[in-house]
């Protein structure tokens, strides 16, 4: 198992975790976690609420407007890839196939762009359209590589290793699905058979799919 795969699992984020325990970590009186809704406490550690651009122009934000109250699917990505943007991107645009519509109601999916020195909103929405997304599937950009890369780093996409952690190329190879009011959250890989990702995500969320589908 990848130490992506390792830090990225539900325990990691500190999901389970519950506030006494970190609590615990953390004694000074100064900063009292007890007191906290568990809510409150994942998403000051996890979802600032930075702002982002959708492949539509549309200027939102990570915690308020995307993850509040929603079952979503997370992958980081870059127009200009010539990795596995465009193989990963292909695969989700098959798993959405699948899903059909449980995406846009049930769950939806957000793609985040690592470069958005690059990616402005025309750039991702030719992207999108390249790869058929549908309703429920978002494509985003930053005003800064800096905002990116807090939104990168706070949802748990990143390396041990900084020489490997500085290879962009490296941080769009799993998926990360979560449910923000039950507080579960868990990870998958990118690359999978599109119907095992599906499959995974309707079990996790609640929802089940034809499996019988044809994929193409």
């Amino acid at each position: 198992m990848s130490d992506v795969t390792r830090r990225t699992l539900l325990a990691t984020l500190g999901l389970a975790v519950p506030a006494l325990a970190y609590a615990a970590e953390e004694p000074s009186p100064k900063r009292i976690w007890t007191d906290r809704d568990p809510h409150e406490l994942l998403r000051l550690r996890h979802f600032p609420d930075v702002e982002l651009i959708t492949h539509h122009g549309k200027k939102v934000r990570l915690y308020s407007d995307l993850i509040k109250g929603k079952k979503v699917v997370i992958n980081m990505m870059y127009t200009r890839c010539q990795g596995i943007c465009s193989p990963v991107t292909a695969n989700l645009s098959r798993v959405q196939k699948i899903l059909g519509r449980h995406v846009g109601r049930e769950v939806v999916f957000y793609s985040f762009s690592l470069k958005p020195d690059e990616d402005s909103p025309a750039a991702l929405k030719e992207f999108a359209k390249r790869f058929h997304a549908g309703r429920g599937w978002t494509f985003l950009t930053a005003s800064t590589p800096e905002d990116m890369e807090t939104v990168r780093r706070s949802l748990g996409f990143i390396y041990s290793k900084p020489e490997e952690d500085a290879d962009k190329s490296r941080h769009v190879g799993m998926l990360r699905m979560g449910d923000e009011a039950a507080v579960r959250w868990a990870t998958c890989p990118a690359r999978a058979n599109p119907k095992h990702i599906a499959r995974a995500i309707g079990e996790e969320f609640g929802f089940g799919f034809r499996a019988g589908t044809r994929v193409i």
